[in-house]
């Protein structure tokens, strides 16, 4: 972050990030936060004083002084790295998504990887913690298939979803041709893996006729995923495709149910 000059943090906001990273309960201990002003070369002005407001004071004045923001996410990176809180990854999550909250406000996002990545500003507070927390928790919530979300995470984090629904469409053509070998994509893959009357993979035993009519649904189901999904976002431009939150997670769970028939088919 050395090497672009960034804005500076408002009193509200530096405040806010202080007061997480120092919290009584969850943050860092005194003698961590001086270590890390010292990791940051940043002055420990006030070391006698409550930790949040020790940490603010230390920030602020380098802040005021160098006029940008840089010194700020320096302490951030210094604080939050992964490797200090190995065997504690639910808890290290749990910081960074209310740093998040606020670094929001800035266009950015720290992420678990140790770096700091631009995002879309937020405008509001209740955008912020919305985007920061919800949609997290409501991709948990519907348990989505763990090969779905190695294709798709990154994107769905940074509310991506134009790519967010290509991921989540080369997620199913991934898994059908580690299953078959074949080499082909979209509709034809799926026709060659699942159609005909002794299919490569069966998604069920296949033998009466009501088996066969759902494994017949489900090839028209997967193609439509691909016809609908990654057919469309592949040939129309970022702007002229509006995808909501809600919308998006519908998908990635249709995509998932897909998944799960694929890996348990035969």
């Amino acid at each position: 972050m050395k090497d672009k000059k960034r804005k500076m943090f408002n009193e509200g906001q530096l405040e806010s990030l202080c007061k997480i990273i120092a919290d009584t309960n969850t943050g860092l201990t005194g003698s961590q936060i001086e270590q890390c002003l010292r990791d940051s070369k940043i002055k420990d002005v006030d070391p006698n004083i409550t930790k949040w407001r020790r940490l603010y004071n230390a920030l602020i004045t380098e802040q005021n002084e160098s006029g940008m923001g840089n010194c700020v996410l320096t302490f951030i990176s210094k604080a939050l790295n992964p490797a200090r809180f190995v065997g504690e990854l639910k808890f290290y999550r749990g910081i960074i998504e209310k740093i998040n909250t606020v670094l929001l406000f800035q266009g950015l996002e720290f992420k678990e990887d140790g770096c700091f990545h631009t995002v879309k500003a937020a405008k509001t507070l209740s955008e912020a913690e919305s985007r920061a927390s919800n949609l997290k928790e409501t991709i948990a919530s519907r348990n989505l298939h763990s090969h779905l979300l190695k294709f798709c995470k990154a994107e769905l984090l940074e509310d991506n979803y134009f790519h967010a629904v290509l991921e989540a469409t080369k997620s199913i053509a991934s898994m059908i041709r580690a299953k078959t070998g074949l080499t082909s994509d979209g509709a034809t893959l799926v026709e060659a893996a699942f159609s005909g009357s002794s299919p490569m993979l069966k998604i069920n035993p296949f033998e009466t006729e009501s088996e066969k009519s759902e494994q017949k649904g489900f090839v028209n189901l997967t193609k439509g995923l691909f016809g609908t999904f990654r057919n469309t976002t592949a040939h129309a431009a970022r702007y002229e495709w509006n995808l909501p939150e809600e919308d998006a997670v519908d998908l990635f769970t249709l995509a998932s149910y897909v998944l799960r028939r694929i890996e348990k088919s035969s």
